[in-house]
């Protein structure tokens, strides 16, 4: 007699999978919204947009990962804090257009579904939702066997959000002269990984569990740390002041995202020494004999977030940032581009 195959003797529990949303519904509850229609565990999540008191809505979306963050995650057995990380990329590119993230999805696919970690992925998403005031409208979980190896898994996040047209922030008013202010980022955030990785792992052959001197926390918790969100700040700032433009630093650093907002005939003058440059950054260059120029283009180096105001409004901005708890420094100035063709000069402070 020929004995019977089942879908968990292939490698898929479908009761696990049953118990997972389960035991993750509570979290996800925390994030709801007034326009959240539906619950968790349906074919699709709805969200109620007339709702949202605008007169000529346009909606923005994003989506990313956390990229080979996710290594030391999985090196450390730490799964609580990835999941903020992986709302923060997404949510921070939305806000920079003048947007207020609405709802984000979330794709979670492993080998095989262990419970604890993966409630513990989903609540760090629960919280980075929390964190940005969107809610967490729904996702998928894909439990693939033979195609991760046991313990691996990846992230990927979609986020929309919507602005009114003609709050949309594009850059188009940057003009010469106007100022550059910016915000503390909490290390790496979620960039440069693979760099890091190659330097402090396997060039410097630190563990991840070593004390470096001038870290206050171990190798793989610095690394870890979880990216800042900035939405709410930003948001109470939108309220008060005309914000011109705003640069996320993410993947490409200063020298590739500063000119995604920047139009074509200027250019930003940032001076270095205006801000603190976390000790991870210098660490990470001394060690692996990393070019300055290259540090600038692949990691954060300690200024998560850009925002550029008129000359007269930024003493202003500043304070209130401050009196929102933000670490903000005034990095610099909007000047016409030379024959040169840079748009981002690195200047001597």
């Amino acid at each position: 007699m020929t004995e019977n195959i089942t879908y968990k003797d292939a490698g898929v529990d479908i009761d696990t999978a049953t118990e997972f949303v389960e035991r993750i519904k509570a979290s996800i509850k925390t994030t709801a919204r007034k326009e959240v229609v539906s619950g968790i565990g349906g074919f699709g999540g709805l969200f109620r947009l007339n709702s949202v008191d605008l007169k000529n809505p346009m909606l923005v979306s994003s989506t990313d990962g956390v990229g080979t963050k996710l290594r030391i995650a999985q090196m450390l057995d730490k799964h609580d804090t990835i999941g903020i990380d992986l709302v923060a990329m997404s949510v921070n590119d939305v806000v920079v257009q003048g947007a207020e993230p609405l709802f984000f999805l979330d794709y979670l696919a492993t080998g095989k579904i262990e419970l604890e970690k993966s409630v513990k992925i989903i609540e760090g998403i629960s919280e980075g939702c929390r964190q940005a005031g969107c809610a967490l409208l729904g996702g998928e979980t894909a439990e693939m066997p033979g195609f991760y190896p046991p313990g691996d898994y990846d992230l990927a996040g979609f986020c929309v959000g919507v602005v009114e047209s003609d709050k949309l922030i594009t850059g188009s008013t940057i003009s010469v002269n106007d100022r550059i202010i910016g915000l503390a980022s909490s290390g790496l955030h979620s960039n440069g990984f693979s760099l890091a990785r190659k330097v402090l792992l396997e060039k410097a052959k630190l563990g991840i569990n070593d004390k470096v001197d001038g870290l206050e926390k171990t190798v793989g918790l610095e690394l870890l740390e979880p990216t800042r969100i900035y939405v709410k700040t930003l948001l109470k700032l939108f309220k008060n002041f005309t914000v011109k433009g705003l640069v996320h630093i993410t993947g490409g650093g200063f020298y590739d995202n500063i000119p995604r907002i920047i139009p074509q005939a200027c250019r930003a003058v940032i001076s270095k020494g205006s801000w603190p440059v976390p000790p991870i950054f210098s660490i990470i260059k001394e060690l692996g004999n990393v070019d300055e120029r290259e540090m600038f283009r692949v990691f954060n180096m300690g200024i998560g977030m850009m925002i550029i105001v008129s000359e007269k409004e930024s003493a202003a901005v500043l304070e209130h940032l401050e009196i929102l708890g933000e670490k903000a420094y005034s990095l610099g100035f909007v000047e016409m581009k030379e024959d040169d063709g840079q748009q981002v000069i690195m200047a001597e402070a």
